[in-house]
């Protein structure tokens, strides 16, 4: 549900907030006063292609905010446009992209107007408003279809592996015991290199380290060496330990320096120990070092891809191996998968084809008192071979359309004209009803080229479906206007030097001034008695 809407700076408007309710809200005006700016605030938060156009002359920005509320949580959506072209997208306050913003208010919001592509022009999305009608027998016997077809897909995905697999399987089975055999001969290990090269700098440097390590020690260890004197340190404070603990605390010093001095005496022990003066064991580690370089530079770049290509193959030698009983068993589950779509696939049709006939009444009485008394509908149903078959179904389901007798039945893209298509979409909404997933419902232009009594059933659908959305309409009709819950009226007027548009919500007088306008151009006494019985007799209806 969209709660609030902010516009700044988008083509006339200067700065418009509005709230929104549930139920019914129309949005009036004179023509051209830029009520379809609002609607077009509403496109560029559905992510649609930004105009530098859009921005008003002398704005740095327009800016569009909405707050919906989306399973219960809060949602800020914002889209700024920059007077360079620059778009900018943000979702409760973090960085989005418009790919984001669409995804999170595309399922939440149909906008429908006389230029719109709409989801109505698009046969795919077709079975499902059927599904919709039908209800939850036909959707859950297209979503058993949906899992039986991915189900088969995996299958026969799986049996085209293992095909492949065997396709060339003595050729395949001979490289992959190749490679094997070659990274066997080796047996590397993981982090055998890294080890190796830190042996490296001890071997080539044997004697040199050597030298080093020995003199060391013996500067240390040695008679009269660093080690000697600091016992003799220690000897000489031994007697005056515990007359001043000041000086305590340094001799305690000079007896942790003796235990340190120990320990690295002995670690360089062990250090001059482990080094090898044997060039063989040099010569063993470059040579282990080359033949693990040359198993890398084949199957690498590193000792772990080595080991990951010896598993692969040994994984697929595998499959391999167990040849045509795993092909047979392939094979068997296939059918089995293809078995099971096909029975959902009948269910599916069965339970399509037993909807389509009250569909199409319940959408021709629809759309009747809409101004197309003479339309009729068609649902065409063209069945697919069995390998075709879609994730959607077995058929392709299409809306056909004529607006007049005698006229063929032909799809509505073709023959429909915008007005049209925008009725034919509220008859479709309003015969959905609540069964319709989409919450916020916006229609631009739906009572194009109608009037009368026509125009008070359009309002009376648009009143029936804001039972189950919310739905904001832009409309130049008094007898739509009057079945609203909220009434918004959208006004030309100066800013300055400038002209802007703004938007304001009526009620009470106002409101019975503004459907007075729309009657008659003016508030005159007749006007505003007129709106007043307008007003009740939709009230009485509504009610």
């Amino acid at each position: 549900m969209l709660t609030e809407l902010h516009v700044q700076d988008l083509a006339l408007v200067e700065d418009v907030r509005l709230e929104f309710g549930g139920g019914l809200t129309v949005l009036t005006g004179e023509t051209g006063a830029g009520k379809t700016v609002l609607v077009s605030a509403l496109k560029l938060l559905l992510g649609e292609r930004a105009e530098v156009t859009m921005v008003r002359e002398g704005a740095q920005e327009a800016l569009v905010e909405g707050r919906f509320v989306i399973g219960g949580a809060e949602r800020v959506a914002c889209r700024r446009v920059s007077a360079e072209g620059r778009s900018k997208c943000t979702i409760d306050g973090e960085m989005a992209t418009v790919t984001m913003l669409a995804d999170l208010l595309g399922a939440h919001m149909d906008l429908h107007g006389q230029h719109e592509h709409q989801a109505l022009l698009t046969p795919s999305r077709h079975a499902g408003y059927l599904d919709r009608y039908v209800g939850p027998a036909a959707e859950q016997a297209a979503a058993a279809y949906a899992a039986a077809w991915r189900g088969a897909a995996e299958a026969r995905s799986a049996l085209a592996g293992i095909e492949a697999a065997l396709a060339d399987r003595d050729r395949k089975v001979d490289y992959l015991r190749f490679q094997v055999s070659d990274i066997d001969a080796v047996a590397p290990r993981e982090g055998e290199v890294e080890d190796l090269q830190s042996l490296l700098p001890r071997l080539r440097h044997a004697e040199r380290l050597t030298g080093a390590v020995s003199g060391a020690w013996g500067v240390l260890r040695d008679e009269e060496g660093a080690s000697d004197r600091i016992s003799a340190a220690l000897s000489v404070l031994s007697p005056v330990h515990g007359l001043d603990p000041a000086l305590d605390e340094l001799a305690d010093e000079v007896a942790r320096l003796d235990v340190e001095l120990a320990e690295v005496s002995s670690a360089l022990r062990t250090y001059l120990g482990s080094i090898e003066h044997d060039p063989g064991a040099l010569d063993q580690v470059e040579s282990r070092l080359q033949q693990l370089s040359d198993l890398t530079r084949k199957y690498g770049p590193t000792m772990h891809d080595v080991l990951q290509t010896r598993a692969s193959a040994e994984s697929e030698l595998a499959v391999l191996d167990a040849g045509e009983a795993g092909l047979g068993r392939a094979r068997e589950e296939l059918e089995q998968a293809q078995t099971r779509l096909r029975d959902a696939g009948t269910a599916l049709m069965q339970t399509r084809s037993d909807g389509i006939g009250p569909f199409t009444e319940s959408l021709a009485s629809a759309v009747a008192d809409l101004a197309l008394p003479k339309a009729t509908f068609q649902v065409r149903r063209d069945p697919l071979a069995f390998e075709e078959w879609t994730a959607e179904g077995p058929e392709r389901i299409e809306f056909l359309f004529a607006s007049g007798p005698g006229e063929t039945p032909r799809p509505l893209a073709k023959v429909a004209s915008g007005g049209e298509v925008s009725r034919v979409m509220l008859a479709i909404k309003s015969v959905l009803g609540a069964s319709d997933a989409v919450p916020v419902l916006v229609f631009d232009e739906v009572d194009a080229g109608i009037g009368g009594a026509t125009a008070l059933a359009v309002g009376r659908r648009l009143a029936s479906l804001g039972a189950a959305h919310q739905v904001l309409v832009v409309t130049h009709l008094p007898q739509v206007a009057a079945y609203a819950n909220a009434h918004v009226v959208v006004e030309r007027g100066r800013s300055g030097s400038r002209t802007v548009t703004t938007a304001r919500p009526v009620e009470g007088d106002d409101l019975v001034g503004e459907i007075a306008r729309m009657l008659s151009g003016s508030a005159s006494s007749t006007g505003l008695t007129h709106a007043r019985e307008l007003l009740a007799t939709a009230g009485v209806r509504r009610g």
